[in-house]
């Protein structure tokens, strides 16, 4: 009986880890769309997972993909302690790999929905850092 749960709860989680693969492909060719050079997927850092890692004009970009049922709850959807492991991340990436040195660190979030147009929102503002 207790292998029936966890069945489920794998098929839940591969159908959602597919879901966000391909929303985050849909995400890339909108961003590319825009002239973003793409350097990456799922990015593993000590303090968190990039989704979309890119490069536009003199900015490296690790943007956040949420997709929700509506633009107004994926807006919401990025809680401040992501913003925060992102964007020491995409930061760190700046500061310790040699081809990205000269860039500016940013932290965007692309939303989602269905049947709407991708929203995407460029350089969130991290609250309670010290952008000095």
């Amino acid at each position: 009986m207790d292998s029936f749960p966890t069945i489920d709860r794998r098929r839940r989680g591969q159908r959602s880890w597919q879901r966000g693969h391909r929303n985050e492909w849909w995400a890339a060719l909108y961003l590319m769309a825009k002239g973003y050079q793409i350097l990456g997927f799922r990015l593993k850092t000590p303090r968190a997972e990039i989704d979309i890692l890119a490069r536009q004009g003199k900015h490296l970009v690790a943007v956040e993909v949420k997709s929700r049922q509506s633009t107004e709850i994926a807006d919401y959807s990025l809680l401040p302690d992501q913003q925060i492991r992102l964007s020491d991340a995409v930061t760190r990436l700046c500061r310790t790999r040699p081809s990205f040195r000269k860039l500016e660190p940013r932290l965007d979030l692309l939303t989602l929905s269905p049947g709407r147009l991708p929203k995407h929102i460029k350089g969130l503002v991290i609250y309670g850092r010290d952008h000095s």
